[in-house]
């Protein structure tokens, strides 16, 4: 994603402030609930942070507190378009308690690295981690019907990290995949690559030398759609994996209302562990004195380029 730009007007607010409106939304708010921390379970999320880290988007110290109470509600979240400088994924760090602790890729295509967020007293990263990478031999194997377009490699290789938590272990493929444009060329170059992350967890899942059986992909998929027939969906699913329906059918893009930001896994443990999903529209709750006074598009504007223009999506698993 190219940086935001820099809103044309200035607003003051107050950090705490807007906490305590984040809180009151995810506490009262029918249908927005995310289910607290606790024993017995895995609260898992995935954000993509636009350009955390580019330095034509600066945020500032409050921007920074917001972005680090989201991610503190959960056991461990999958950030994506953390850039190369590391410097605002430092500032979110010192930002959330001190139990938290991070895992980054290198970074790819758009100087973007994939993170991991996670709550060191409740998850325990293992050692697995690595990119997912398809050997070129394996490229003809990769293919969506109806195209000839050829599979390439991935713009952004998926960062695959293990974690722990109370006994349940699970592996989790984070992934931001190829966009590009609205053309039917890169649509399918995104289902190329969708395809190819499905293909690469269905192999893992039955190669029986997995290093769990918990398999689960996460992150911004660039899905359109999270149904039969979307082109992304159909790509993903076609082997296997399960794309369970969001509790609420927000989007996740707060412009658009796109469902880019998706989770699956297959139906076996993950798939028992299961309990529950949704999207949080944090900007359902924050900077609502802005929306008043500006309206919709100025609304967008700041919050896109101070915190972000997609929604955290989440979802919760029994340990035991």
């Amino acid at each position: 994603m190219p940086p935001f730009e820099a809103p044309a007007f200035s607003y003051d607010y107050d950090a705490q402030s807007q906490i305590a409106a984040l809180r009151a939304w995810r506490d009262t708010k029918p249908g927005r609930a995310i289910p607290a921390k606790a024993a017995g379970h895995l609260l898992l999320g995935s954000w993509n942070i636009a350009n955390l880290g580019d330095p034509s988007q600066t945020r500032a110290d409050r921007d920074i507190r917001v972005i680090a109470e989201l991610l503190s509600w959960f056991d461990l979240i999958a950030v994506q378009e953390v850039k190369e400088d590391l410097s605002d994924l430092t500032r979110v760090m010192a930002a959330l308690p001190g139990s938290y602790d991070a895992v980054f890729s290198d970074e790819a295509g758009n100087s973007e690295r994939m993170a991991f967020v996670y709550d060191s007293a409740r998850v325990r990263r293992l050692q697995l981690a690595g990119e997912v990478a398809i050997p070129p031999a394996s490229h003809r194997y990769i293919k969506i019907d109806g195209s000839e377009q050829k599979f390439r490699g991935f713009d952004r290789n998926p960062y695959t990290v293990a974690f722990d938590c109370e006994g349940f272990v699970i592996t989790v493929a984070n992934a931001h995949l190829y966009f590009g444009s609205g053309s039917k060329q890169s649509v399918n170059r995104r289902a190329l690559e969708t395809y190819a992350l499905g293909r690469w967890a269905d192999l893992r899942w039955k190669s029986g030398n997995a290093y769990s059986d918990n398999v689960v992909v996460i992150g911004d998929l660039n899905m359109p759609k999270a149904e039969i027939g979307d082109a992304v969906y159909d790509a993903l699913a076609k082997r296997g994996l399960r794309i369970p329906p969001h509790q609420s059918r927000i989007g996740t893009t707060i412009t658009e209302g796109k469902h880019y930001d998706q989770l699956a896994f297959f139906p076996g443990d993950a798939g028992a562990a299961y309990v529950a999903d949704g999207v949080f529209d944090f900007d359902g709750a924050v900077f609502a004195d802005l929306w008043q006074a500006r309206g919709a598009a100025d609304f967008a504007a700041f919050t896109r380029y101070h915190i972000t223009d997609h929604r955290p999506i989440w979802a919760r698993f029994r340990t035991i």
